[in-house]
């Protein structure tokens, strides 16, 4: 039957919504409040998708069979109450995508509040390193309605926010990941934090006793909500300590994964990412690649190939035996924690740029312990000089990604990882996070090329 479909959002998943919605021969309508990208508006015109942009008019969209919503829409918007309040089922892309997913197709979707891209990237890795037809997207990368749109695949490895989830109905994944639940985007949760967890566990709402919810018992909100809650699939929880009734954990310099009466040991060494927080990554990933048929030599195979986004701990070189590490998403205090935590070996630790109100109580043993020469870079240092000035680590200042490793060269020693973890946003000196990260890998090439031509 055609339906009138009405899409609010023309980015991504605006896009990947309507052209799903055209390739199943419905009337398609496209509104955004603001203006369209260029490609955006290209691909709509290229379609003879309708659309209008700079507003909404109310006329175009009360006549909706269904309305999908960009994700960045909260329920509570006034546009949002009056369709809802008309009877118009309002859904999310992710919805409206799963509902048309070839049929016998295999689905893992993954949501946390830190770690998804990560963990997705590594998941879809391990299947496709496996030789099956798969596809990766939702909040990375293509939507899920485009992918759907685009052709059809055996999986579909999603990443997933909760602004997504919250338009979700029927949506129902094999594979269902929860990787931690900490405070973020509590403005769009009335500030409160419970109203986030139910939110992350919408994931869980549809499961079956057929499918697989994969979560870690280290995140406190992510075990009471569990407890909390009636969900049917076959649990599978993970932890980064010594739990040995767990299908993940740690034991000694191993990390176990049992699944089926199947133990398998990986040794923590040779694993392609480094820190406690991706020993839980890698577990959600491997047993996600377990749970839906890839063979344990298939999935120690792609480990060994795989390597994370950039910007996440990203290794960009090593010049006279110093190891250079760009973990320039690091944009909080709880992620820099992570990064020193997860490097072995003494840091020279790049930090600053415009400070969020940080609190650095909570990395204070690990720089204390690790660091072995701070060096600022940004237009105000102060919260830093502040926080570190009496520990008696050297701290020097500088105002760019050039300036900063060559002071980090200076004072490297071989064996020492130059680390540059922010804690900080980047808009005081770069335009964006990746931008910070982009100049940092090209600055520690630059000096390995002049390292190179002095031999």
């Amino acid at each position: 039957m055609k339906e009138r479909i009405v899409i609010l959002g023309g980015g991504e998943s605006g896009v990947g919504a309507a052209l799903l919605a055209l390739a199943h021969g419905h009337d398609v309508f496209l509104s955004d409040s603001s203006p369209l990208a260029a490609d955006r508006k290209a691909t709509l015109l290229q379609h003879g998708i309708a659309f209008e942009e700079g507003a909404h008019t109310e006329s175009k969209l009360v006549n909706a069979t269904t309305v999908v919503k960009s994700p960045g829409i909260p329920d509570k918007a006034p546009l949002i109450k009056k369709l809802t309040a008309m009877g118009i089922p309002v859904i999310s892309e992710i919805e409206y995508g799963y509902r048309y997913l070839p049929e016998g197709a295999k689905m893992i979707a993954l949501t946390g509040t830190n770690g998804k891209t990560t963990t997705t990237l590594l998941t879809y890795h391990l299947l496709k390193s496996a030789g099956v037809s798969v596809a990766l997207g939702g909040n990375v990368g293509t939507s899920l309605a485009g992918l759907v749109a685009a052709g059809s695949h055996d999986y579909y490895v999603i990443e997933i926010s909760s602004f997504q989830l919250d338009g979700t109905v029927t949506f129902r994944p094999d594979v269902a990941v929860l990787l931690n639940i900490t405070p973020d985007h509590l403005d769009r949760y009335n500030y409160q934090m419970s109203n986030y967890v139910a939110s992350k566990f919408l994931i869980t709402k549809n499961l079956t006793a057929a499918d697989a919810f994969i979560y870690s018992v280290d995140s406190a909100p992510v075990v009471s909500g569990l407890a909390e809650r009636r969900v049917k699939a076959a649990l599978l929880g993970f932890t980064t300590e010594r739990q040995e009734q767990l299908p993940g954990f740690i034991d000694g310099n191993e990390l176990i994964v049992t699944y089926k009466g199947d133990r398998h040991a990986f040794a923590i060494s040779e694993l392609p990412l480094i820190g406690k927080h991706n020993m839980g990554n890698i577990m959600a990933a491997v047993i996600s690649a377990l749970a839906v048929g890839i063979s344990i030599d298939e999935i120690k195979k792609g480990l060994r190939t795989f390597k994370n986004a950039p910007h996440r701990l990203e290794h960009v070189g090593t010049i006279d035996g110093v190891k250079y590490i760009n973990d320039s998403k690091a944009t909080n205090v709880d992620a820099v924690y992570y990064a020193l935590e997860g490097v072995k070996a003494p840091i020279v630790w790049i930090v600053g740029g415009i400070d969020k109100g940080n609190e650095y109580d909570q990395v204070m043993a690990l720089v204390k312990e690790k660091v072995t020469t701070i060096v600022c870079m940004g237009k105000d240092n102060a919260p830093i000089k502040r926080a570190f000035g009496d520990t008696g680590i050297p701290l020097y200042e500088t105002l760019s990604v050039t300036e900063a490793i060559e002071r980090a060269q200076d004072v490297a020693k071989p064996g020492d990882v130059v680390l540059l973890s922010p804690a900080c946003a980047s808009f005081d000196l770069f335009r964006n996070y990746e931008d910070r990260g982009d100049q940092f890998r090209a600055a520690v090439q630059a000096l390995a090329s002049k390292r190179k031509e002095k031999v």
